[in-house]
């Protein structure tokens, strides 16, 4: 007799779309399916709540495999990416010691940024360094960039290593006007046009770089990081093959430093659609291999959302935005040390860094896979639809002169600078949330002794000043920084009330909340299990010294409670209603003027009580 095998998920009927549609919008009870169910993106496009293998059934990037043209799947059929730690020293030497002390915890690609101007210099930053074991990038002034590439090149030729060096120099002229809105002092051209000269005979050195990391560190929308960055390579790829140097050997020097934020999927998709976008864009430059389309891609995690409070928090956003990258397929990381917006990263920090990763490769495995989100209909989507929002910005970008003339009209820097203040807005309006800071703050946590500066010797700018019209460096949580260090440099530290009455449930969350909301600008809160009248709520309010008195209760007890509460309080204290009741228009008119609510500008109105409050 036969035996009788059951396949899984047989006794599961198909489900159409739209008979699950219909089934939804029935539990929704009216409620709409787009408002409730549909997220529009920052990034210009809706994402569903469910997708479907019909939905990526016309998708040309899942024909391909890992290391296959246009290369949405990864450059490489392995995912073994380099573990990259910034060496922070003044002089060759004292890298040359932190290198060799790196280097045998793990780490396979060092950044250096200090001044090479001899090959003795040289001798003494590689020393006891083996340059065919690991790759080496050097940061420099873009004027510099030919005398640097020179000694290096020397180095490597006089100890037999011209072949065996992996790694790249970042001439990044574009960098100056940026960052501060004028126009790089010098002939790009000319001097890049020297540096592929002079490194000529080192293959596998990258001397072009594409460092959108910038845009990302600015507060920039994925799609405008990937745009941009498109734009900027394209930049490069017009300026050199115009002035008769092969595509293969433009395309070949490239090198993208790209930055990656805490949106989890929406980063992997981007580095999946950057390598697809760039590999369309070099094939129209007719190189003589479809090799040469390949982007080599390092990934930095951001700067734009770390936090000096609850700074711990910044390991959590690092450690998904490293996630990100890696499920991606970039060629490196590195991990920003979760201390940097307040001081140079000490041993603790940059050893935690890097174990982010070494717990990535050694104990989760995702070196082991190629393009593990290959096939997901979600990310699928992602992935196509970053890339078309990218290209429609690409491609205005080359309408109206290509990338370099619009960063020195400083249209791309207002842009960019636009968006920031939108994502400032959206953080003061805790419609993105920085945890520990503009929503469950530690309200007892001191920052103001660990601030030792805004910026480190690493040569990364990622200090909060704007200079000129060059983009805007300012952290989504400095404002709310700010607020919080000026109560601590206070002499007083106000004190917040919480007055719980009534209506259990009701008088329980809005003390939650408003704990919260007065918690972000650091005041000693005051909460209380309830209490039996309001009379009694303010005696004991005033007893403890308090400077604000929440009225925490249900909207309808508001129209008796708040009144009653105003009323006997007196002016002896300022006096807030948790909520935005119906009754809000008579209790203005009785003189109660402060409400705290979902829709209120948080940081606006912790702001006017800091000015009330402080002395």
């Amino acid at each position: 007799m036969a035996e009788k095998k059951e396949k899984l998920f047989d006794m599961f009927p198909e489900c159409s779309y739209d008979e699950w549609r219909a089934k939804v919008e029935a539990d929704l009870k009216g409620a709409d399916f787009n408002k409730k169910l549909v997220w529009r993106t920052n990034e210009g496009f809706n994402v569903q709540p469910v997708y479907r293998a019909e939905n990526i059934a016309d998708f040309k990037t899942t024909d391909s495999l890992p290391g296959e043209y246009p290369y949405v799947r990864g450059t490489r059929t392995d995912n073994d990416w380099l573990i990259r730690q910034e060496v922070l020293a003044e002089t060759p030497k004292e890298a040359n010691e932190v290198a060799r002390d790196i280097i045998t915890k793990g780490v396979t690609s060092l950044g250096f940024n200090v001044t090479l101007d001899n090959v003795a210099a040289v001798r003494e930053l590689l020393d006891g360094i083996d340059v065919a074991k690991y790759e080496l990038n050097f940061k420099c002034c873009p004027r510099h960039a030919v005398e640097t590439a020179k000694v290096i090149v020397e180095y490597l030729r006089e100890t037999n290593n011209l072949t065996n060096f992996r790694g790249s120099i970042d001439f990044n002229p574009m960098r100056r006007a940026l960052k501060h809105g004028t126009e790089f002092p010098g002939d790009i051209k000319a001097i890049a046009l020297e540096l592929l000269e002079v490194v000529k005979s080192v293959p596998e050195m990258r001397v072009l770089s594409v460092d959108s990391f910038m845009f990302c560190n600015a507060g920039a929308y994925i799609y405008q990081e990937l745009g941009y960055a498109m734009a900027w390579g394209a930049e490069w790829m017009t300026i050199l093959t115009d002035a008769g140097v092969k595509a293969d050997e433009v395309a070949h020097r490239i090198k993208f430093n790209m930055g990656i934020s805490s949106n989890y999927f929406m980063e992997l998709a981007k580095f999946r659609a950057a390598r697809m976008v760039w590999a369309q864009i070099v094939e129209q430059y007719k190189p003589e291999s479809k090799l040469s389309c390949k982007m080599m891609a390092h990934a930095i995690t951001s700067r734009f959302n770390q936090t000096i409070y609850d700074a711990h928090v910044n390991l959590l956003r690092s450690q998904t935005e490293t996630m990100s990258a890696a499920l991606a397929g970039v060629d490196s990381i590195t991990t920003t040390p979760f201390d940097v917006p307040f001081k140079t990263p000490d041993a603790f920090s940059e050893r935690i860094a890097r174990n982010q990763q070494f717990l990535l490769k050694e104990e989760s495995h995702l070196d082991k896979v190629v393009d593990p989100a290959g096939g997901s209909y979600y990310v699928e989507t992602l992935t196509v639809s970053l890339a078309q929002e990218a290209w429609k910005l690409f491609i205005d970008i080359e309408d109206k002169g290509g990338f370099l003339a619009c960063i020195n009209d400083g249209s791309i820097q207002k842009t960019v600078n636009e968006t920031s203040a939108k994502r400032h807005t959206d953080v003061a309006r805790r419609k993105e949330i920085l945890l520990g800071t503009n929503q469950y703050p530690n309200v007892n946590e001191t920052a103001a002794g660990k601030i030792e500066n805004t910026g480190c010797n690493c040569g990364c700018h990622h200090g909060d000043a704007n200079e000129g019209e060059g983009l805007s460096m300012k952290r989504a949580a400095s404002d709310f920084e700010a607020l919080r260090l000026a109560t601590e440099a206070a002499s007083n530290r106000p004190k917040v009330f919480m007055l719980t009455i009534g209506n259990l449930a009701m008088r329980l969350a809005r003390a939650q909340f408003s704990t919260n909301f007065f918690g972000c600008a650091g005041y000693e809160i005051i909460d209380n299990l309830g209490f039996d009248t309001v009379q009694q709520g303010v005696d004991a309010a005033l007893e403890k010294g308090a400077d604000v008195i929440v009225l925490c209760s249900s909207d309808d007890e508001y129209a008796t409670l708040a009144p009653e509460a105003y009323k006997y309080l007196d002016g002896r204290a300022m006096f807030v209603v948790a909520g935005a009741p119906a009754c809000m228009e008579e209790l203005q008119a009785l003189g109660i003027n402060d409400f705290i609510h979902v829709r209120c500008n948080v940081l606006e109105t912790l702001q006017s009580f800091n000015a009330k409050l402080l002395k």
